[in-house]
């Protein structure tokens, strides 16, 4: 796997000194939120043609790639104007991406309200919810075609797309070879269900999406209050195995990024599941 880390969860260094830090931390790629970064701009009038070649440089010069770049917001708003505006939003970070060395452009699948609010499960995982974000996924995953870049849906237990059936059911109706999977396992699990259900749930994904998912998210969870709170790999309950084994065998070189480190413990982190995968690929050799 080619191991990279969320840049926003690196040290909050100027632009460039961020990037030659998370390299030198062993990293090959990073997802990357321009909203999330001080010093860069996320506004659309400000994404030309120009901003996308001078941050391409920056990231060739620090030799990392792009995996993802961040474009999390609710293509279900049901509000008309702030729903054109997050269009428009898609559009100028496409564009972008055509000019960067870039894999993706990421977005979890929202809630049909403009708060994006996630508490009503029967509103969010209705049909009519499923309908109206479908239709306006396909708008924005044709632009995509349109300039040579890959859209992909991040499924999240508490979102419209909520798990592999209903990802598996939308990949089949819009039917692009420009819309793939963010894989994260974590977001998968409802924290109410069993430890033997959240392993069918992960199965099921790698299963169903087996073709798709282009790009894992390794994060780990500790159980609080019927909840889960995220933290890096290796400091939780998650069991990494299985689907370090799906990547070994199935999805050789796929970007992995890390989420929820600290600068402090990312470099354990990575170190954590590279030591999972080296055990998996002598296993495999054997």
């Amino acid at each position: 796997m080619q191991i990279g880390l969320r840049l926003h969860d690196s040290a909050a260094l100027p632009f460039e000194e961020r990037l030659k830090t998370v390299h030198e931390q062993g990293f090959s790629c990073v997802h990357i939120a321009l909203s999330k970064i001080s010093d860069l701009s996320s506004d659309v009038v400000s994404l030309t043609p120009g901003y996308g070649f001078a941050l391409a440089r920056r990231f060739n010069a620090a030799d990392l790639d792009i995996a993802v770049l961040g474009c999390y917001l609710n293509l279900c708003n049901p509000d008309e104007a702030a729903l054109s505006k997050i269009l428009k939003k898609y559009e100028a970070n496409i564009r972008l991406a055509s000019y960067l060395p870039c894999s993706v452009v990421g977005t979890e699948t929202g809630a049909p309200n403009t708060s994006y609010d996630c508490s009503d499960r029967e509103a969010v995982r209705s049909e009519e919810a499923y309908t109206f974000f479908r239709d306006n996924l396909k708008k924005v995953t044709g632009y995509a075609e349109k300039y040579g870049v890959t859209m992909a849906i991040e499924p999240v237990y508490k979102h419209i797309i909520y798990d592999a059936k209903r990802a598996r059911r939308l990949l089949d109706e819009i039917e692009s070879p420009n819309l793939r999977i963010i894989f994260d396992p974590v977001n998968l699990l409802d924290p109410k269900e069993s430890d033997e259900r959240h392993k069918e749930v992960i199965s099921e994904a790698m299963d169903l999406l087996e073709e798709e998912i282009s790009i894992i998210h390794l994060k780990d969870f500790i159980r609080k209050d019927d909840d889960f709170k995220a933290v890096g790999c290796g400091k939780g309950e998650m069991e990494y195995e299985d689907i370090i084994r799906f990547a070994v065998k199935k999805k050789p070189f796929i970007q992995a990024t890390l989420e929820n480190t600290t600068p402090d413990d990312a470099v354990s982190c990575r170190e954590y599941i590279e030591q999972i995968e080296r055990k998996i690929i002598t296993e495999e050799m054997k």
